[in-house]
């Protein structure tokens, strides 16, 4: 490796503040890898969370590593060297455990390339007993580990602080040969050992998944039942990262709405709150150490005395911003505490662009609401709003579409007279992205809309409010929406198709090398009483999503 790469790697840990690492006297040697660059690993606060609670195991040596740079991952090519961690710049290779944390689909696309550079086959059943186990664990493998399932030996299913002691203290022992040890983790509830299971596949269907002698049928997903256990903060600042200057504190698990299509309302369920106590210490902590703080949650403003909470912030002399408000639930308190701050747009999220979409996926807010809490938004002066819509929802239609164009210009007219009023510009954000179902909610069993058919719908889109003053559209892009959900419902044949696309370069490639029919797996509407590839994972409620299911298409938006 070049001195320059070693020295930007110098000046990186340089730049952090806060880290604790064990450098010496470890059972256990672990390394834990955000399958992205260091920019978006530090800005998750669950890869931050899981660092600190490895590294405050006893006899644990935990280091991090990141897909590398740009121009590292030239030199790497160019020199045929090894991928290194950042503490110790070991190589990867040499640890008794690499531990991936992975919060979305699309970043199992580095997974192949991690492996590639490290020198370690990606296919578990190709390692030999002498290289690292490879676990992995994180949101994304909540919902459906099995598209990356040949690579892992283990897969952490669920919240981190119930599993990890239990699983690091068994790595410890290291007792008898891989194999008896690999045994002994699948008995740990949380624990998923994918060779330990054999799937069954008839064309794009599953049709039946056995679990070989000692392991359980079914893996049970766990949550922590006390989430004023710990607290989940930045733990490491540093100005590489979305946060810049901000200490991040999360006020609680899950969502209590359950929006039909979200899997933030099922996967983390039961949903628990933090104490007040222990949140005002957090917040204010940060504030003394002169960080803007930032508040995260599914949605902050159904957090119980959120505006008492703000306004503490700023008595205290502090700033802070939201990941993210409900519409029917907005506090006055916490809106001027957020003026105070210097907040110059909110985020809301109607979601569905018609009544009928909204009742569809249960949004549970109407027309007024959304209204009334943009007029809220407007008379304390915050004048730019971003507005977060779904298109291609289960039965949508171009008469939704002309209702959410119509919405939109309902809310640009009171942005515009407000601004006028106060003389200066205000600015409406549209952010427009296609539904991808997921598993683990009552849409697990729709089919996605048609690339085609998307593309159709953003340029009525475009043209109806594309171009008016004041207001911005973006979209995500429908083509990665359908790798996202080519992953997100995909099983274990997606795993040579990983491997292909690193090596040849290309996901188009890959797929034709492979001769793998994607868009049966993205655009089918999947049986209901078909074998779904995430079914092993117990923790989904799936009664209640079969209940909801059929609900959303009898047009009943009532909750349970």
């Amino acid at each position: 490796m070049s001195w320059k790469i070693i020295e930007k790697r110098r000046n990186t840990l340089a730049g952090e503040s806060g880290a604790r690492h064990n450098s010496r006297g470890g059972r256990l040697s672990c390394c834990l890898v955000y399958p992205n660059r260091y920019h978006a690993a530090m800005s998750n606060l669950g890869f931050q969370a899981v660092y600190a609670m490895i590294n405050a195991q006893s006899e644990v040596v935990c280091d991090r590593a990141f897909l590398p740079d740009r121009d590292e991952l030239e030199e790497l090519q160019r020199a045929g060297g090894t991928l290194l961690s950042l503490e110790s710049q070991r190589p990867l290779s040499s640890f008794d455990l690499i531990a991936f944390s992975v919060s979305f689909e699309s970043d199992y696309l580095n997974l192949p390339a991690i492996f590639r550079l490290s020198g370690i086959p990606p296919m578990a059943a190709e390692r030999s007993p002498l290289q690292p186990l490879i676990m992995a664990g994180g949101a994304a493998l909540f919902l459906n580990p099995e598209p990356i399932a040949p690579f892992l030996d283990l897969v952490c299913l669920g919240e981190a602080e119930p599993v990890l002691p239990g699983l690091l203290e068994l790595l410890k022992e290291g007792a008898g040969s891989r194999a008896e040890l690999l045994l002994n983790c699948a008995s740990l509830a949380g624990v998923y050992v994918p060779h330990l299971y054999r799937p069954v596949y008839r064309d794009t269907s599953l049709v039946s998944f056995e679990a070989l002698p000692g392991a359980p049928s079914r893996v049970r997903r766990v949550w922590d039942p006390d989430v004023d256990s710990r607290p989940s903060v930045t733990e490491i600042h540093t100005d590489a990262t979305e946060f810049s200057g901000m200490h991040l504190v999360e006020l609680s698990r899950g969502c209590p709405r359950g929006c039909r299509f979200c899997a933030a309302g099922f996967i983390y369920l039961p949903y628990r709150s933090r104490s007040p106590e222990l949140i005002r210490r957090e917040v204010l902590k940060g504030v003394a150490q002169g960080r803007k703080i930032g508040l995260v949650a599914a949605a902050v403003s159904d957090y119980a005395g959120i505006g008492e909470l703000c306004n503490d912030i700023v008595a205290a002399g502090g700033k802070f911003s939201v990941s993210s408000f409900r519409i029917d639930h907005l506090d006055a308190g916490m809106i001027e505490a957020l003026k105070a701050s210097g907040q110059k747009t909110v985020s809301l999220a109607p979601e569905g662009g018609s009544q009928r979409l909204r009742d569809l996926i249960r949004k549970g807010i109407d027309e007024r609401q959304i209204l009334a809490a943009c007029d809220m938004l407007i008379s304390h002066d915050i004048l730019n709003l971003k507005l977060y819509f779904i298109i291609g929802l289960p039965t949508e239609t171009l008469h939704d579409l002309d209702e959410l164009v119509a919405l939109v210009n309902k809310i640009r007219e009171r942005v515009l007279a407000a601004a006028r009023a106060n003389k200066r510009l205000g600015e409406i954000q549209l952010s427009v992205n296609p539904f991808i179902p997921k598993p683990f909610t009552p849409f697990q069993w729709c089919g996605m809309e048609e690339i085609k058919s998307l593309e159709k719908k953003w340029k009525f889109l475009q043209k109806a409010l594309g171009k008016l003053a004041n207001v911005k559209l973006q979209m995500e892009s429908p083509r990665e929406a359908y790798q996202q959900a080519l992953l997100s419902r995909g099983d274990r044949r997606l795993a040579p198709l990983l491997v292909a696309a690193d090596r040849l370069g290309s996901w188009k490639g890959a797929l034709r090398e492979e001769g793998f029919d994607s868009d049966s797996f993205v655009y089918r509407n999947i049986a209901l009483d078909e074998q779904l590839p995430w079914g092993f994972i117990e923790g989904g409620d799936s009664d209640r999503l079969l209940r909801e299911y059929r609900r959303a298409f009898l047009g009943d938006s009532t909750t349970e």
